[in-house]
């Protein structure tokens, strides 16, 4: 074989699919269009400056971000490859305000496509690893439009969820509920070639990644948990910790996904009229798919990602995943403060881990 005996992408999804008799094939239909997608997304990525401008476009999306040219240019390139071959009844994005309606020439079909069609995009103009996150849901009434309602489903109920990571190498990582696998684009031939099979997040890590500049609005369990690690060999853990952090989702994912380690964009009151910054839909249900699916957890700090009730299609939400054994530990750290920890005494300006507004 051309690829060294690894199987492809397309070889991969029919094993998959071999294993359950009655499926007719529209999600890997749907996913070989999102692979597509991601691989025209790379292409631009890599050609940086030499592709689109750099730079911002002046244009605001519904989170209140600018908008980059590529991100842009990204969202049309995911909607145009899965819109036409009948596997969606409906697409949401980062990039839209509303709920994607396919063209009126187009079948609906049985599946929704929620996407972030370039996540991390703060990070092109200086060159950092970015990436496209995706999950698949059931369509309520396959063969019609969907409604918007109709996104709004618990992560448990995905079939699918990856991301596609443009760095030195373009990587394609996918579960579809029986472990996560990793793939990577072959550019000479152009296809994604299975390169890691049931990557697993070790249970322990000694590293974590936070942005330490917020922490006068962490929660004390969040604090607690850094303050501990900050300590190292000579505190409460005994152990020295390394913090990283890369601002782009994917690539912390990805990390974490190869080595290990417990990623935190928690909850904070810096904003209090904000849950959290990470989209629940499109980012954080997708990656908590991937992570749990490779043994690791992904919880808000009080409630595991994949069973909150989604509330509206752009909700945000606090977000901690990766090696099991430490997001249990900050799961413990919050149980132990009170519900009310942000106007406590105990946990004010003068309490034991004081935060200043």
């Amino acid at each position: 074989m051309p690829t060294g005996g690894r199987p492809t992408l397309t070889q991969f999804l029919i094993e998959q699919r071999r294993r359950h008799p009655g499926a007719t094939g529209d999600l890997n239909a749907l996913i070989t269009d999102v692979s597509l997608a991601c691989k025209a997304i790379s292409r631009k990525v890599a050609l940086g400056a030499l592709g689109l401008p750099i730079g911002g476009t002046g244009n605001v999306n519904v989170q209140g971000e600018e908008q980059k040219p590529l991100d842009i240019e990204s969202n049309e390139l995911f909607i145009r490859s899965a819109e036409w071959d009948g596997h969606v009844a409906g697409m949401v994005s980062e990039e839209m305000d509303e709920a994607y309606t396919l063209p009126p020439q187009y079948p609906r079909g049985k599946y929704l496509l929620l996407f972030d069609p370039l996540d991390g995009s703060s990070n092109i103009d200086v060159n950092v690893s970015v990436g496209s996150i995706f999950s698949v849901l059931r369509a309520a009434t396959p063969g019609e439009d969907a409604k918007p309602e109709d996104f709004l489903q618990p992560g448990t109920e995905q079939v699918c969820a990856g991301y596609a990571i443009y760095g030195p190498s373009t990587m394609l990582v996918l579960t579809l509920g029986s472990g996560t696998h990793a793939f990577t684009l072959e550019p000479m031939l152009g296809e994604w070639v299975l390169s890691h099979r049931n990557l697993k997040v070790p249970p322990t890590t000694r590293e974590f990644a936070i942005n330490a500049s917020n922490s006068r609005f962490w929660e004390p369990a969040v604090k607690r948990y850094v303050d501990e690690c900050m300590a190292g060999s000579t505190g409460p853990r005994g152990v020295d910790f390394n913090m990283r952090w890369i601002a782009s989702l994917v690539a912390e994912t990805h990390r974490i996904l190869m080595r290990g380690g417990v990623f935190m964009y928690p909850r904070d009151n810096k904003d209090p009229t904000k849950n959290g910054r990470l989209r629940l839909l499109y980012e954080a249900n997708p990656i908590s798919m991937l992570i749990e699916q490779a043994g690791g957890r992904a919880t808000t700090g009080r409630t595991r990602i994949l069973e909150v009730k989604p509330d509206s299609l752009h909700q945000r939400i606090g977000f901690i995943f990766g090696s099991a054994e430490e997001v249990s530990r900050i799961e413990g750290y919050h149980a132990d403060e009170p519900l009310d920890s942000y106007k406590s005494p105990l946990f004010g300006r003068r309490g034991l881990f004081a935060t200043t507004s």
